[in-house]
C-alpha cells in the first residue's frame, strides 16, 4: 500500500513509518524541514516538503497513493523536557495548538476532494482528551465529548477531516491515550520524581492514566489501517487503565524506587499552570471497538509494559 503521512518526525510518525515499511508499505511523509526528517526516518521513506498551508507542490501525490495518516499538530505537552516542564499555555500558544491541527486537517479535505484519484482511508489523529475529565466512569466511544480545552480541540480536530466520508473515502478516528516509549514522549518526565527518590501521587492520585505502549499504539494504527471493516473512532489505549496513584507505585516497583510522596495539586498548578490539567485529570478510557474488532495488545498490563521499556 502507497500511504501519505503527515506528523510523520513525532514519536508515533517515526515507529509507525519504520513499522509500516518492515509490512511492506511504502510511506511518504510531508514535511516543512526535509532534511531533518530524512535524518529520522528510514532511508527507504519518501520525504516531500510542504508548508502545511496551501496544496501546491504536493497535493498531486493523492493521486497516487491508497492511505493518507493525518498526525500532524503542535506539541500539546511539549517537544522535550524543558518545553514540557516550562511552556504554558497560553492564549497565543493555545492558537497555536488549535489551528495547527484544524489547518491541515481542511488543507488534507480540500486536496482529497479535488484530487482526480482519491485515497481509499484516512486515519485521524485524536486524543481520549475528547471525553473530558470523566474521573472514575469508564468512557468507550460511545461516551460525548467533554468541554474543558482539550475536549474542544479534538472534536474540531476530529470534525476536520470529517467531510471526506462523505466523498467514500472510508475515515478512521484514533483516540490516543498517553503513548509510553523509553526514547521520548510523556514517559521519562512521568518517571524523573520516581527515579529522583521523589515519586508519588500527582494531586489526589485518583485521577485515571489511559495509557498504551509504543508498540501496541503502532500496532493498533496498522491493524485499522488495514482492515477495511474499520472506520469511524477508536480508542487506543490499553484495556486495563490505572489510577495516577497505582502508576507512581508501579513505576516505583519496576524501578526500585519509593513513591510515596505526594505532589500536592496546588504546587503542579503554581508550575504548569493550566497545563496542569495533563496530569490532574485524566480518562478511564477502554478499547471496546478495538477488541471487538479483533485486535490483540502485546502490553496490556502496566507493569509487563514498564518493565519492557526500562529493562
Amino acid at each position: 500500500m502507497k500511504i501519505l503521512m503527515t506528523g510523520g518526525t513525532g514519536l508515533i510518525g517515526r515507529a509507525l513509518t519504520a513499522d509500516l515499511h518492515k509490512a511492506g508499505h511504502r510511506v511518504t511523509v510531508l514535511t516543512r524541514n526535509p532534511q531533518r526528517a530524512a535524518a529520522l526516518l528510514p532511508p527507504e521513506t519518501v520525504v516531500h516538503p510542504w508548508d502545511a498551508r496551501s496544496p501546491e507542490g504536493w497535493s498531486a501525490l493523492l493521486n497516487e497513493v491508497e492511505a493518507v495518516v493525518n498526525l500532524a499538530g503542535e506539541s500539546i505537552a511539549g517537544e522535550n523536557l524543558r518545553a514540557i516542564l516550562l511552556r504554558r499555555w497560553t492564549p497565543a500558544y493555545k492558537r497555536r495548538i488549535r489551528e495547527s491541527r484544524l489547518r491541515v486537517g481542511a488543507l488534507l479535505t480540500e486536496a482529497i476532494r479535488q484530487a482526480a484519484s482519491r485515497p481509499k482511508v484516512l486515519l485521524q489523529a485524536s486524543a481520549v482528551g475528547y471525553y473530558g475529565n470523566t474521573g472514575p466512569r469508564e468512557v468507550d466511544e460511545s461516551a460525548p465529548p467533554g468541554r474543558d480545552f482539550l475536549a474542544e480541540v479534538c472534536k474540531a480536530w476530529e470534525a476536520s477531516t470529517a467531510p471526506v466520508a462523505q466523498l467514500g473515502v472510508r475515515r478512521v478516528v484514533l483516540r490516543t491515550g498517553l503513548v509510553l516509549a523509553a526514547e521520548g514522549g510523556i514517559l521519562p518526565v512521568m518517571l524523573l520524581p520516581v527515579r529522583a527518590f521523589i515519586g508519588g501521587p500527582l494531586g489526589s492520585g485518583k485521577q485515571a492514566v489511559p495509557w498504551i505502549h509504543l508498540a501496541d499504539e503502532v500496532a493498533a494504527i496498522r491493524f485499522l489501517l488495514e482492515n477495511e471493516g474499520c472506520s469511524g473512532p477508536y480508542n487506543l489505549c490499553a484495556p486495563q487503565p490505572v489510577t495516577q496513584a497505582e502508576f507512581a507505585r508501579l513505576a516505583g516497583r519496576v524501578l526500585r524506587r519509593p513513591a510515596f510522596l505526594p505532589s500536592p495539586a496546588a504546587l503542579l498548578k503554581l508550575t504548569l499552570g493550566e497545563k496542569a490539567q495533563l496530569v490532574l485529570e485524566g480518562q478511564r478510557a477502554l478499547p471496546r471497538r478495538l477488541l471487538e474488532a479483533g485486535f490483540s495488545f502485546r502490553y496490556p498490563d502496566l507493569e509487563a509494559a514498564l518493565r519492557a521499556l526500562l529493562g
